[in-house]
């Protein structure tokens, strides 16, 4: 999920902070998304991950591509732009194949796990990433990670299984 928006990066009309019904705020005020892409390679199984920009919300922490939805965007459409506009991911070489969501009622969250089909180039692509690399996925969880993603990220690993 991306954080208030900095001079330089995309505006939708989405973005925003929510108060959420579980006390929270939440970045997105029509929910938000993001890409869980992974890849099979002759060393195991890797996932893109990007490790975020100092001035966002939990920032130089590591997590998946993401942010608010625009009016009108499904959950897919959502993460798939996002991680275009984010990491350079291409979606004409994904397939995506499970969502997860984490809802709260007023506000949620939807996970797209994704394969790649074809070759995918994953970069810092705009000033709301440090860096977005493939990660080995039993690298992940050393990373100090969104806390968000952190706790999500054993239900995710096992929908890459």
């Amino acid at each position: 999920m991306s954080g208030p928006p900095r001079q330089g990066t995309h505006r939708q009309p989405g973005d925003g902070w929510l108060d959420c019904a579980c006390g929270a705020q939440h970045w997105g005020l029509l929910g938000a998304a993001g890409l869980l892409l992974h890849r099979r390679t002759a060393a195991g199984a890797q996932v893109v991950l990007q490790h975020r920009a100092t001035w966002s919300h939990h920032g130089g922490t590591w997590g998946i591509p993401g942010g608010a939805l625009a009016p009108g965007e499904t959950a897919v459409e959502g993460a798939v732009r996002e991680a275009t506009e984010e990491a350079g991911v291409d979606p004409e070489a994904l397939e995506v194949l499970a969502t997860r969501v984490l809802d709260h009622g007023t506000w949620a969250y939807t996970t797209v796990v994704a394969r790649a089909t074809g070759v995918q180039n994953p970069r810092a692509t705009d000033p709301e990433s440090l860096e977005v690399r493939w990660v080995d996925v039993e690298e992940v969880a050393t990373r100090p990670l969104l806390p968000a993603f952190a706790e999500a990220w054993p239900a995710l690993r096992a929908l890459l299984d």
